[in-house]
């Protein structure tokens, strides 16, 4: 990993918070990903299950951690089992973790290799009347993939028939919504880095200038500042290419007159940002260009200052919208009569604003969540209203990511990135 290694009492809180929602006589069961192939005998790069990691701090492959909060033996209430390294692994590979330095990142004092869990993990289940299994129930997953939590819970099923199971998603959505202040922190430092790239594309963005060599520069700028590099595809999309919600080819020249759209972020400590933010390619909006940019931003100013506790995602999404129905009418992309006899499940602002205001962010960029939950101080959401006018070539999209306070305040974790259009237009000049 390219990070500093985060303290261990974020992963030692954590545990402490996560066996409060445990079933008396219980064991739970958390599998590390899998290396991912591509062809012949390569392979993607590794990535951490996010709720192993959440729980332990261990970014390393073939990990396994058991939580048994009512085991008779204390040494077996928190178990770590890794991958056991060799010489030949060390020089392959590189050296892995050992017992020790295990403990030093997650606190966890029992840890034993992986050649060892079935034996120990025979002795727990029959200890424990309840075994919790994980299962990726985020909305928008593919399950096409198995993975190493899938594999498991067949198995575990088939071979312990009697015992009730239950799920670890539901928790996990629970207690990951909820930031820490190390958390929080991790996702100040991603949103840094976010801005240390965006101040540099601001200086290299000129008529001619491809998307992939926009990229390029953010690429750099993020592994130089310790980052695994993106949190996710980044999407640098020039003129119509900005109407196209999930445009990732980023191979277009990017002409004089067009406005880019860049919706990017650095990844640290495996915590996401998210950021969005149109820019004049030519150094200098339209009238226009620079009149849709100041209505998408008044509809980010009144959607942030509604991320307040209390609030449910629907209600906020559907104020959002109705703030959206105005600027669109001012520009004269709607009829005000038209919008008067809209068919209110249909609304007519979807034309040119048809996704969600705000997601949920932290180690997913679209975070685990329960979605009837209402917003709560520790919550961190992105903002992001867009305008996007396809026979105008114009692709507007504001984006920032919000920490939630009991004050009523929400905390602008990306506030000193550039987003005024006179202070964007001064950047680039």
């Amino acid at each position: 990993m390219k990070y500093t290694p985060i303290n261990k009492s974020l992963y030692i809180l954590n545990r402490a918070n996560f066996v409060k929602e445990l079933k008396p006589k219980s064991v739970a069961v958390f599998n590390s990903n899998d290396i991912m192939p591509t062809n012949a005998d390569g392979s993607m790069p590794f990535r951490q299950n996010n709720d192993l990691l959440y729980l332990s701090g261990i970014d390393q492959e073939e990990s396994i951690l058991v939580i048994c909060p009512n085991a008779s033996n204390p040494k077996h209430r928190e178990i770590l089992f890794l991958k056991e390294t060799s010489e030949l692994i060390a020089i392959w590979e590189g050296v892995k973790l050992t017992k020790e330095q295990a403990f030093e990142q997650s606190g966890i004092e029992t840890v034993y290799w992986t050649s060892e869990f079935d034996q120990i993990f025979h002795s727990l289940v029959y200890e424990s009347e309840h075994i919790y299994l994980n299962q990726n129930e985020h909305l928008r997953a593919s399950k096409i993939v198995e993975t190493r939590d899938d594999r498991f819970r067949k198995s575990c099923q088939k071979k312990y028939t009697l015992h009730e199971y239950e799920r670890l998603a539901p928790i996990m959505r629970k207690l990951r919504a909820i930031k820490s202040p190390l958390e929080i922190e991790m996702m100040q430092h991603a949103c840094n880095i976010t801005e240390k790239g965006v101040r540099r594309i601001l200086k290299f963005v000129k008529p001619g200038v491809m998307e992939y060599e926009i990229e390029a520069e953010f690429t750099h700028e993020f592994l130089m500042n310790r980052s695994r590099g993106h949190a996710y595809e980044p999407i640098i999309a020039s003129g119509f290419n900005a109407c196209v919600l999930h445009y990732v080819e980023n191979n277009k020249e990017c002409k004089a007159g067009d406005v880019i759209l860049m919706d990017v972020g650095a990844e640290y400590g495996n915590y996401a940002s998210d950021l969005s933010r149109s820019i004049p390619v030519s150094g200098k909006f339209t009238p226009r260009q620079k009149e849709v940019y100041n209505a998408v931003l008044r509809v980010f100013r009144a959607a942030s200052a509604m991320l307040v506790p209390g609030t449910d995602h629907e209600t906020y999404h559907a104020k959002v919208g109705d703030v959206m129905e105005k600027e669109l009418i001012g520009l004269g992309l709607l009829n005000k009569d038209e919008v008067a006899k809209q068919d209110p499940k249909n609304p007519l602002y979807k034309k040119y604003f048809m996704h969600g205001t705000s997601h949920h962010i932290g180690l997913d960029v679209h975070d685990v969540e329960i979605r009837n939950r209402p917003f709560e101080a520790g919550m961190v959401l992105t903002v992001e209203p867009g305008i996007y006018i396809r026979e105008e070539n114009l692709g507007i999209r504001i984006e920032n990511d919000f920490l939630i306070t009991n004050d009523g305040a929400p905390i602008d974790l990306m506030k000193n990135i550039p987003i005024e259009a006179d202070e964007i237009e001064a950047l680039m000049a």
